[in-house]
Parts: structure tokens; sequence; C-alpha cells
């Protein structure tokens, strides 16, 4: 088969892949397209390179493929655009100096199956975080790590569970009226509470862990989405500046994490600072953001980092912030359009018609 022919089979496939994200279902097999979104954009480049250096463009076939080509490649890194260090960032840095109104954050999926839990806990004394948020642990990991967290984090709410959506969340701050809430299952935990900050000043932390939509998981986004949606309301509707943390299952860039953000009215810490990507740590090629810190307007950002490796699945994410109210209409977020209120709403009744459907077989 000749080179071109080659380049001809992977640019229909480059072109499909493109266009398959944009299909409005929540089959796994279609969102699961929505993660590879760096390197398809990466390959189409080499392959739009390779077709130029190699070829002539003189054909018609060879215009429209190229067309089609360059249309894929502009698409795809306009969603890739926003999380390089060349775009401006959405949550500006700190500039005021008060530390009392600082609040640092560590969210790590441990994997429920990994033995090396000293890992964590050195990257836990590493980053000394305010926050501890641990997800897939099992009662396992809460008999390892309590007798060590407990020193330092006077403050936790959790449920450890052993089907991989344990939920661990430890605070060195005080945690006010904390509540776990089973939001779409009840064997799917999320964590709500309110934080007091060393300013006395009072926060909302919303802490999520949805189900992926993976064949052995869930074979439909339907349940990941609609938690989702229902995490964005109520953010939506705290009168307190707002943290959602967790592992949402789902990338930064996709339309669902794209209706969370616009719903909810938060900010990305990533946007301008890089993709810290979290997920698989286990592969140094096919890795995408899945573990998420948004936030509402009146933070601003002192570090963002990719944690360290800690024997995981995931790369644990953390971030350090500033609460600076006075600031807030410097970066103020878009006021969602009636369109996305009734598709997020549209989202959450589809779950619970298929809850409904489920009952009744």
């Amino acid at each position: 088969m000749r080179f071109k022919n080659i380049l001809h089979i992977f640019g229909a496939i480059a072109i499909l892949l493109t266009l398959i994200p944009l299909i409005a279902a929540d089959f796994w097999w279609i969102r699961i397209f929505d993660f590879p979104h760096t390197q398809l954009t990466i390959l189409t480049a080499t392959a739009i390179l390779a077709y130029l250096l190699k070829f002539d463009i003189k054909w018609l076939k060879d215009y429209v493929f190229m067309s089609a080509m360059l249309a894929c490649f502009i698409y795809q890194l306009s969603k890739i655009y926003p999380y390089t260090p060349i775009a401006s960032y959405e949550v500006l840095d700190s500039v005021e100096l008060d530390t009392s109104k600082n609040i640092s954050v560590l969210v790590s999926n441990v994997l429920q199956d990994n033995k090396e839990k000293n890992d964590l806990l050195e990257e836990v004394s590493r980053t000394n975080p305010d926050v501890l948020l641990l997800l897939e642990a099992d009662s396992k990991w809460k008999t390892t790590v309590d007798p060590v967290l407990a020193k330092n984090y006077p403050y936790y709410k959790g449920v450890a569970l052993n089907n991989t959506y344990g939920m661990l969340l430890y605070s060195k701050l005080p945690l006010i009226k904390p509540e776990v809430h089973y939001l779409i299952d009840d064997s799917i935990p999320s964590i709500d509470s309110k934080l007091v900050l060393k300013s006395k000043d009072t926060i909302q932390i919303f802490a999520i862990h949805p189900t992926p939509p993976m064949p052995q998981h869930n074979p439909m986004s339907t349940d990941r989405d609609a938690e989702m949606m229902k995490t964005a309301f109520k953010s939506r509707d705290s009168k307190l500046p707002v943290l959602v943390i967790g592992d949402f299952n789902d990338v930064a860039w996709s339309e669902t994490t794209r209706l969370f953000k616009a719903v909810s009215e938060l900010l990305d810490l990533r946007i301008g600072r890089g993709l810290f990507n979290t997920f698989s740590a286990k592969s140094e090629i096919m890795r995408w953001p899945l573990d998420h810190i948004f936030v509402s307007e009146h933070f601003r950002v002192l570090n963002v980092e990719r944690g360290q490796d800690v024997n995981s699945d995931h790369f644990p994410s953390y971030a350090k912030l500033n609460l600076e109210v006075n600031g807030a209409s410097e970066q103020m977020p878009n006021p969602p359009s009636e369109d996305q209120l009734k598709r997020a709403l549209d989202i959450i009744q589809k779950e619970a018609k298929q809850k409904d459907t489920r009952k009744t077989h």
C-alpha cells in the first residue's frame, strides 16, 4: 500500500474521531472519544505535516483531503488552546498577602488495590494541604491512613467503601455540617461541607466521584453527567464562595464538563496554566485531565501542580488558593444561557426516568 493511501486512511480515521464526540448521545463507546483529544490533535498535525512534505498539492482530491484535515486540526486545537500557557488565565494569580485567607487542597484517587499506602502519606507530607480528599478509599485505606492523618487533620467526613467509590475528606480547618449524599446511586457517595478559614470566612466545598462511561462500570454516561449537573446547580445556588473537587471521570474540554462549568458559574484553574494530566499515571502517552478543582470567582491562585506518583493510576491534583472577594469582579464567569440551563435539567430528568425504569423491571 502506498504511503499516500496510508495517510488517506489515517486522515479518514482522524476526521471520524473528531466528529464522533459531537454526537449528542451518552453511550460509553461515543463518550470515550472525548478523552484522547490531545493525542488526536498531535497525530492530525503529524499527518498534515507528512502530507505537505511528501506530496505536491495539485489535485482536487488533495485539496479536499487537506482542507478536511486542517479543519479537524483547527477544531481540535481550539479545544486544547485554553489549557496552554499562551492562553490567558481564567483564575488570576493572588495579589493579596493575607495568609489567613489561604486554603490548599490535595485531591487523590488512591486506587483501591494500591498496597503502597506510604507513597500517598509522603505526598501529603510534602504538599501539606489544608484539605485532603481521598477517592477509591476502602476500609483498608482508612485503617492505614487514619492514625497518621488524625494527628494533623482533626476534622473528617467520609465513607470507606469496597466498591472503588469510597470517599474520605480530611481537613485542618473546621468543617461545618459535613454531609454524605448519594445523588444518583446509593453506592456512589458525594460530600458537601462548609469550611471556615483562619480568617473566619466561610466557604462551601462539594466533593464528587461519579461513575465513568465504561462497559465494566456503566454503559452510559447518564449517571455521571447527571451527578455533575446536580452539583452544578448546587454550586450555582450557593451564597458562599465555592470549591468543587474530585475525580469527575471526564476531561476538562468535554461538552459535559463545559456545561457543568457554565451552569455552576465556576472557573477552571487549568486555563492558561496547562493540562496537568492526572490519568493515567501508568501511561506516558494516554493521559488526560480527569481530576479537577473548580472554584468560584472569589478565589485567586497561589500555586497549581500535578502531584507526584503515589503508585495509583491517578496522579494527585494540588492547588493553593487565596480567598479574595474584593477582586471577584475581575474574573466573573459568563452566566449560562437558557439553552444551557435546559440541557442540564434535561440530563437530570433523563437520569431520573432511567432510574424509575430500572425500578419497575
